[in-house]
């Protein structure tokens, strides 16, 4: 061990596996919400094509936006923890991008795909 947290939790593997596993739940949750698109758009074509006079087109209408907002917000956050492990095996992970400090743990342990300290996140509003 160096004293460096950092350093320790990059030689233990502990941050590593955090954001593999996250990875995969994302993965997984891409993979649901793919899933249930198609569901959505195989039942809307059997469906009456009237959505404006049929009781459930509305309906079909929300689901069908609602799964394409979480189904675009599970493929950004897809992007964000690819972008993390890069990041983590280059060897840049945990290093803020806009100052440089290093992030610390608890942050990442919370967020693991941060990308910026607290106080850069604070003052960005993010």
């Amino acid at each position: 061990m160096t004293g460096d947290p950092q350093q320790e939790w990059r030689e233990e593997g502990h941050l590593r596996e955090v954001l593999a596993a996250e990875q995969a739940e994302v993965l997984a949750r891409v993979g649901a919400l793919s899933r249930s698109m198609e569901d959505i758009v195989s039942a809307s074509l059997s469906a009456n094509a009237d959505d404006e006079h049929d009781p459930e087109g509305s309906t079909i209408a929300f689901e069908r936006a609602q799964v394409a907002a979480l189904l675009a917000q599970a493929t950004a956050h897809l992007k964000e923890s690819t972008e993390a492990l890069r990041r983590f095996d280059a060897g840049g992970y945990g290093q803020c991008e806009r100052c440089g400090v290093t992030i610390a743990p608890e942050r990442l342990l919370a967020r693991p795909t941060a990308r910026t300290c607290i106080h850069c996140a604070a003052r960005a509003g993010t």
